[in-house]
């Protein structure tokens, strides 16, 4: 599925680049890794080949994919959740687990929406820039841009 040297897309950890695989006893049996390094924090994630699209492993999207994210972050009728923010926040989680860019982009439209009328809590601001960061990254990969512009697309896209 992946080689040596592929970007791909992490769950929650977003882009990285595959540096390795390699093989390694766990409990008795060998099983074989990518080993990931993660760009955003130079973290090393090891995903168990058999299972990497199980956990979401995926590519970068395609420019195609990259204008219906900006879709998304233009949508503005919308129904917010305004359920506790810790429900909130446990919803928002689980869309960015999730791997795909578009509940990513979902997540931090609707926290955006929910900034223009009260304060995020903690949770939900670090959500907000996990979300951010996730989207810059991916989307400045998938169009071959800056970071400094896509942030700039999407600060046009949610106004």
């Amino acid at each position: 599925m992946f080689n040596i040297g592929d970007v791909a897309v992490y769950p929650a950890h977003g882009v990285g680049v595959i540096e390795a695989v390699e093989n390694k006893v766990i409990g008795g049996e060998e099983r074989t890794f990518y080993v990931m390094r993660i760009l955003e924090n130079n973290m090393t994630v090891l995903v168990p080949k058999d299972s990497a699209e199980r956990v979401g492993l995926r590519q970068v999207i395609s420019r195609e994919e990259a204008q219906e994210v900006y879709r998304i972050l233009s949508e503005k009728e919308v129904s917010i959740n305004h359920q506790t923010w810790n429900r909130r926040y446990r919803e928002y989680m689980e869309k960015i687990k999730s791997g795909s860019i578009f509940e990513v982009a979902r997540v931090y439209r609707d926290l955006h929406l929910v900034r223009q009328s009260k304060p995020l809590s903690y949770g939900e601001r670090k959500l907000f820039d996990t979300a951010r960061s996730l989207l810059v990254r991916e989307l400045s990969l998938a169009e071959g841009l800056k970071e400094e512009e896509v942030e700039e697309k999407i600060r046009k896209a949610l106004s």
